[in-house]
């Protein structure tokens, strides 16, 4: 089976060296071919709404999916039927637009943070009197790893935002205070089948995931999860891995954004849980039957942000593997991760102190 993957980063990369045991192949749509997956298939260079390499990514797959949520929705939806897409184009429109995600909570009423879209220093003004302050103040399209973003703690910081991000549409949303993050990874068969990985509790570090620990047991949240995650995914007929982050807060959850795709804090997966989300990811779009989500201990995942630490250092840590993605330095870019899966908590959590010492500049 030959899959095409729009996106060639190291969410591709994962992707194939989960696939290839089950016999499948990779091609990968990406504007360079100095990338992560690059050697792991073959490349169709262009980008990623070029009709021409769009087509020659078509003519050589059996199955199309992407590895990034920031793909051209439109030129998405100009492919043809055979082969399949998946997840379908429908469900980027949603996840690239944060008013659109939180219509889409709201009409599956999934708590989340309130919120107000905002086009001009007037409508800015109006939306800071109505939810008040502190409140942030976002792009509603392209932000990531807390890009695209910034925090309003009274109203002379109004203009200043407005300065920064007011050139495209802009989505303000109350501050929450929340206890802590976490995110759950779910997954959906073509042939309807779903399964479900537990909960993972999430640090962030400048608006990018330093570290994740699985699993995060409360029985109680992960039951609002799973029924938010269904709920999605029902709602989009949705095929592939779905991940939807949340705060939690007062032992309640309130959705902050969901990521069609693969995704970072569920990395720990590929030595933490039977089957990675990776390989489900596969499954699910291949219709082939999903594999156990089950923990195989508890796992500290911890990602390499700017620089990477001697390969040495982090091999000679009991029970830790090492993924080096195989790019370039550069302030605030994923590099790599390593994830300690042990046999209990504590152990856990002494491989996580170990791992942070490491990423120290």
């Amino acid at each position: 089976m030959r899959i095409g993957v729009i996106g060639a980063g190291q969410l591709g990369r994962m992707l194939a060296l989960a696939g290839y045991p089950l016999g499948m192949r990779f091609m990968f749509l990406d504007r360079s071919d100095d990338t992560p997956a690059a050697a792991l298939g073959g490349n169709v260079i262009g980008a990623f709404d070029d009709p021409a390499s769009l087509a020659q990514l078509v003519a050589g797959s059996d199955i199309l999916t992407f590895e990034f949520e920031n793909v051209p929705a439109p030129a998405l939806e100009t492919l043809p039927d055979d082969p399949p897409l998946w997840p379908p184009a429908s469900a980027l429109q949603f996840a690239q637009d944060r008013l659109h995600e939180k219509n889409l909570f709201a009409e599956l009423d999934i708590a989340s943070a309130p919120s107000r879209p905002v086009d001009d220093i007037e409508g800015l003004r109006a939306a800071v009197t109505e939810l008040g302050l502190p409140a942030v103040l976002k792009t509603r399209r392209l932000g990531y790893d807390g890009k695209g973003q910034t925090v309003l703690h009274e109203e002379a910081d109004i203009d200043s935002a407005w300065e920064m991000l007011g050139d495209v549409p802009l989505l303000l949303e109350s501050f929450i205070p929340f206890d802590f993050e976490v995110s759950l990874i779910s997954v959906r068969s073509s042939t309807g089948e779903t399964a479900f990985y537990p909960l993972t509790r999430n640090h962030h570090e400048a608006g990018i995931l330093r570290y994740s620990l699985a699993p995060f047991d409360d029985a109680a949240l992960a039951a609002q999860a799973r029924d938010a995650l269904d709920a999605i995914m029902r709602r989009l007929g949705y095929v592939g891995v779905l991940t939807v982050e949340f705060f939690v807060r007062d032992g309640k959850l309130l959705a902050n954004e969901m990521a069609p795709r693969v995704h970072n804090s569920g990395h720990w997966t590929i030595e933490g849980a039977v089957t990675s989300q990776f390989e489900n990811h596969l499954r699910a779009i291949a219709g082939l039957p999903l594999g156990s989500t089950a923990v195989t201990g508890h796992s500290a995942m911890v990602n390499f942000i700017g620089h990477m630490p001697q390969p040495e250092s982090i091999l000679a840590l009991t029970n830790c593997h090492l993924h080096d993605y195989g790019k370039s330095p550069r302030p605030g870019r994923k590099l790599g991760h390593a994830t300690a899966v042990t046999t209990t908590v504590e152990a856990r959590d002494e491989a996580l102190r170990a791992l942070n010492r490491l990423d120290v500049n």
